[in-house]
């Protein structure tokens, strides 16, 4: 579990780099609601959108996930609290009249970042 970094991945940095050259600005790795502990990749304060870019393995990805081979129980079990605790995040965000993005880490960092720009500047 150490390996798994909570900022900084590949996937996050492409779509970083695609997000910037658009010429939108942001802030990473924040915690849009004070005391919510949940951490956004990226957040667009003025616009009020959260941005979270979820791994195919940890987040249950429809196309990707696969089952573990070992501990399947307990790994089923974890990656459905995680897909609760997203639902969760999102309701929390839209109650304070916020914004929530969802990115699947598989998804070209392009489009994504198309995406977000067009939600960004509607807000």
């Amino acid at each position: 579990m150490k390996a798994n970094r909570g900022r900084d991945t590949k996937p996050e940095l492409a779509l970083r780099r695609a997000v910037h050259a658009l010429g939108l600005r942001y802030r990473v790795s924040v915690r849009p609601l004070p005391g919510v502990r949940r951490t956004a990749d990226l957040v667009f304060t003025r616009a009020k959108v959260a941005v979270f870019l979820d791994g195919c393995y940890w987040h249950g990805c429809p196309d990707h996930h696969t089952k573990a081979a070992t501990n399947a129980a307990y790994w089923a079990d974890k990656v459905e609290k995680n897909r609760a605790r997203d639902r969760e995040t999102d309701a929390l965000l839209e109650a304070a009249g916020w914004m929530a993005v969802r990115v699947w880490e598989h998804e070209d960092p392009r489009e994504a970042a198309l995406k977000v720009e067009s939600i960004v500047r509607a807000r």
